[in-house]
């Protein structure tokens, strides 16, 4: 008997985890969040040569999107914050 492909899976795509925050707010290039890690405070989302990263205002310091993975939601250790906040910080 010939299945004919139905019971076959279905590949699917590792797109990888999503880009959005803690409360699965999406994040894009330019955004300002405030970082739940590596006390980095107030940092705005760049995208480089190697993918996304976080710049603290205050230092400079930088950290990779992947590290600030969490590993029990997959959703970024960041809190996307409104432009009007940002500026009062």
């Amino acid at each position: 008997m010939a299945c004919f492909g139905i019971f076959k899976k279905k590949k699917k795509e590792n797109l990888g985890p999503p880009m959005v925050d803690i409360k699965q707010n999406p994040l894009l290039d330019g955004d300002m969040v405030m970082s739940l890690r590596y006390d980095l405070g107030l940092c705005k989302v760049i995208e480089t040569e190697n993918g996304l990263v976080y710049q603290s205002i205050k230092t400079g310091r930088q950290a990779n999107w992947t590290r600030m993975i969490d590993a029990s939601t997959t959703f970024q250790k960041v809190e996307k914050v409104k432009s009007d906040q940002s500026l009062s910080k």
